[in-house]
Order: structure tokens, then sequence, then C-alpha cells
């Protein structure tokens, strides 16, 4: 093999795709159509992002250690008006932010699963416990007896602070996007996966901290010197819990460990973002049902005209956001692979281009029993 000539590829399908990636595609195929919804559901998507960043940072600074978080998803205005609203559903679906949170929380992985299983966390949520029940001996008492159950509300606060962090520098990412597209910069697919690609880059090094004040003082829980940053320890667990992994829905699946629906494994679940089928949106206990409905008041105008113009027209509209929106995400995810990669994927010198393949085989492996063939089988 001469030092400019990659080794041929066996043909199938993930081989095609890694082709289409090294000639500087992506994972969706690149048309008019897919550019146009992806760029406007991320706009969207960007709009919802930022109100769940905002309410699970509230709910991590300011519901620490509440038992019955009655309000969390009020954000600190209690009032008639805003009551009615939620009571009439007229309102940003936070659940499904937690069910985000949930999902990263159980499947873990990165620096920040790893620092909340060690004995410096141990010791900061005991001094943030303490100060918390001070003038409380039923609940130090609780604390005594039951030493796992603080801690672990502690956890989950942490991965609220943390997935808040995370979604703030995707909607600020995504909103440029929109920027960009309005003014001519972003012309095809591969310049969305790009951008995102830049986006991560430029984020990498972003330290996640949190920390609460208690008593008029504040306390670490995942301090500086933790050393967790935006891409390994909030995005990349974020790409395997939500995007791959994600948890079965209620009312598709039986959770009776007899019937054998669910994997016996964690590493095997498949019921992540881009695995979904987007028909059951709108039904009843889908989680993501509760995202596309946010979606659907943010929806630019040239966005809901193309829905429109479509079979059905705008009665499943919820049903042709979560196609838009899975395409969008094999774009995001092209992007993680273009900056996770050791060399640019378009590389022609052999040892990089190797080193790529051996980077990119189980990443695609894992890509080729999604919906992507589906998705690109119709552009």
């Amino acid at each position: 093999m001469s030092a400019t000539t990659a080794r041929p590829l066996p043909p199938n399908p993930a081989n095609a795709v890694l082709e289409r990636l090294e000639a500087g595609g992506a994972l969706l195929l690149d048309t008019p159509e897919n550019l146009l919804e992806v760029v406007h559901i991320l706009d969207s998507y960007g709009v919802v992002l930022d109100a769940y960043s905002r309410n699970l940072c509230y709910i991590a600074e300011n519901e620490f250690l509440v038992l019955f978080p009655f309000f969390k998803y009020f954000n600190g205005q209690v009032t008639p008006g805003k009551l009615w609203q939620h009571w009439l559903h007229d309102r940003i679906n936070f659940e499904y932010a937690e069910y985000c949170m949930k999902a990263m929380f159980w499947h873990g992985g990165g620096g920040l699963d790893a620092f909340l299983d060690g004995p410096e966390f141990r010791q900061l949520a005991d001094r943030a416990i303490r100060a918390r029940w001070r003038s409380n001996p039923v609940m130090l008492g609780l604390h005594q007896v039951f030493p796992d159950f603080w801690p672990e509300l502690i956890r989950q606060s942490a991965y609220y602070s943390a997935l808040g962090q995370f979604w703030r520098v995707m909607s600020d990412m995504f909103a440029s996007l929109a920027a960009r597209y309005a003014a001519g910069e972003i012309r095809q697919i591969p310049d969305v996966a790009t951008h995102v690609r830049d986006g991560l880059v430029a984020a990498a090094a972003i330290p996640i901290t949190y920390s609460v004040e208690i008593h008029g003082d504040r306390y670490d829980i995942l301090p500086a010197s933790a050393g967790l940053t935006f891409l390994a320890d909030t995005a990349i667990p974020y790409v395997e819990a939500v995007f791959f992994r994600g948890t079965p829905f209620p009312g598709t699946v039986s959770y009776n460990a007899q019937a054998h629906q669910i994997p016996d494994e964690q590493n095997q679940f498949a019921y992540g973002a881009l695995f979904a089928d987007p028909l059951p949106i709108g039904g009843a206990g889908i989680p993501p049902t509760q995202l596309m409905q946010d979606m659907v008041h943010y929806l630019p105008e040239e966005l809901k005209q193309f829905y429109a113009n479509r079979t059905r027209g705008s009665r499943d509209v919820r049903v042709k956001i979560c196609e838009s929106f899975q395409k969008s995400m094999f774009c995001v995810t092209t992007g993680a692979l273009l900056g996770l990669a050791p060399y640019p994927l378009t590389t022609d010198v052999p040892e990089q281009q190797a080193a790529n393949r051996q980077f990119l085989g189980p990443w695609l492996d894992r890509i080729s029993t999604t919906r992507l063939s589906r998705v690109n089988a119709f552009c």
C-alpha cells in the first residue's frame, strides 16, 4: 500500500457510511429538504433547551435536599396564573428534561459518574448535609441510620446541574447555527455537522462545577479541582445515554423480568433518539411526545409551511417534528464523531486513516442498527 493509497473497504452498509464520512459527508444524506428540516428543527430545539437548561439549574441550586419540591418547574415564580397554566398543561414540559437527566444518571459514564462514586464526593456531600440539617436532629438522625439516602439525592442534583450546563452550551450552538443559515453560511448538511464539531471542540474544556448556598455559605458539590469538563464528562455520556441507550417507554414494553422484553444489560439498551420510531409520538407515556409538544410552539415559519405541504398537513405535526428531530440528531452525532476522531476524517494519510477507522468502527457498528438507513431511504 503506497503512502497515499487507502486500503479498500469490503462492501457493506457500515462501510458505505464510513466512505461517505471520509469523503466529507455526514451520516445524514445531503439534500435541500434535509438541510431545511435540520436547521429549523434545531432552531426550535435550541429555544426549548434554553428553558430546560434554566429550570434544571434552578432545581439544582434552589431545591437542594428538598424532599417534596412541588414547585420545582416554576423557577421561583409561583403565581395563580402560572399555576393555572401548569394545570392546563399550557407550559414547557420540564418532565422531559428530567427524563434525559435520569437516563444520564442511571447509565452513568465519564468522569462525572466516577467522581460521584468517589470518596471526595462523600466528604463534600456529608458536609453539605450536616449544614443543611444542622438544626434538624430528625433529618440528621436519618442520615446516620440511612447514610446513602441524602447522598443519592445530591448525586441526582449534580446531574440536574451538569445537564443544565451542557444544554446551555448546546442551546447557544443551535441558535448560532440558525443565524449562520439565515446569513447564507450554512449551505449543506456537512456544514451543520462541522458547525456542531467546532462548537463542541470550542466548549470541550469548559469546567463543569456545582455548588449550593446553605445558610449564607457556599458548599462545593462538584468542585473545580475535580477537573470535570464539558466534552468528556457531559457531552459524551449524554450521547451514550440519550442518543443510544435511553430507557424503555412505559406502555410500549413489559417491565416484567419474566417477559424478557427489556435487555438484561444496560449496554444492550437501544431506546435512544437514534433508534426511536416516530410513529408512537403523540401517545400517552411516550416521553419524546413532551419534547415534540414543546417544539410545536417555536417552529420557524418556513418549517411550518414545509410540514403543511406534506401528506396530512399539520394533523400529524408531532410525528413530522420527531422525524426532523431524528435527522438532526444524526447530524449532531456526525459532529461529535468529527470532533472525537483522532485525525480529520478526510485525511488520505494511510496511518491516520487507519486510526480513524479503528476509532469509528465500534460507533458505526452501533449506528448500523439505528434508523439511519430508513431515514436516508426517503431522501
